[in-house]
């Protein structure tokens, strides 16, 4: 693949050792390229008039200008450049905050390979990513409001009656997606129900195809909507 093929990515944590770590783990992967570091949110917007990044790959907390911070003042400069924050809080707050700064996407960083791979795939590819475990936060808050106010459609979330959409996925697909809305990364999906990661991976490529979704979060939300999936 010609380097103006892959994907792009700016890296910017004032953790060296974890920055290392996480660079490492992008360049082994065929369609990415690091094309900058940085250590401070105060850089970003000059790395990425410098290097043209696909993906920016920001910290969240950051000496001088945090993540959230840095995010807006990017995006003022390049609106078109998708930015993934990564993060150790799980709250839903902190997540809403930073989505609706503009950034693409919100990845803890508890998280393994697989996760970060895939982040930065849909992200540069022009979709959004919400870690599993967040994105599982995220609805049982929504849910809560929703209860709040009466469901009176302020908050976009219905009750419905639960029921599997057979008519659209086998039932493989119907627990899949289920343990997706739970939270469950791939391995974990893959554990409970006894199959490999590489299985559960095609299960899920196939519920986006089907659901004509193109990413989990969306497929969750969608899911919840139509009464497919159960929210604890």
């Amino acid at each position: 693949m010609e380097n103006q093929d892959k994907l792009r990515i700016l890296l910017i944590d004032d953790h060296q050792l974890f920055r290392e770590g996480v660079k490492r783990i992008l360049t082994m992967e065929p369609g990415f390229e690091v094309v900058a570091e940085g250590n401070d949110g105060e850089d970003v917007v000059d790395l990425v008039r410098q290097n043209k990044p696909d993906v920016v790959l920001m910290d969240i907390n950051m000496p001088g200008i945090n993540g959230v911070d840095a995010t807006k003042n990017l995006l003022k400069s390049f609106p078109n450049v998708r930015v993934l924050i990564l993060s150790i809080h799980d709250d839903e707050s902190y997540v809403t905050h930073v989505l609706k700064t503009g950034a693409a996407g919100y990845l803890l960083k508890e998280m393994d390979t697989e996760a970060l791979i895939e982040a930065v795939k849909v992200v540069g590819n022009g979709g959004s990513y919400i870690h599993p475990k967040v994105t599982h936060n995220l609805i049982k808050e929504y849910r809560r409001l929703a209860n709040e106010n009466g469901n009176n459609g302020e908050i976009g979330f219905r009750e419905v009656e639960y029921r599997r959409p057979l008519h659209l996925l086998t039932r493989r697909e119907c627990e899949v997606l289920q343990l997706m809305t739970d939270g469950k990364s791939n391995r974990a999906i893959g554990e409970a129900l006894y199959i490999s990661e590489k299985t559960v991976k095609n299960h899920v490529s196939n519920i986006l195809q089907k659901m004509s979704m193109n990413d989990r979060t969306q497929a969750v939300v969608d899911a919840i909507k139509n009464g497919w999936v159960k929210v604890n």
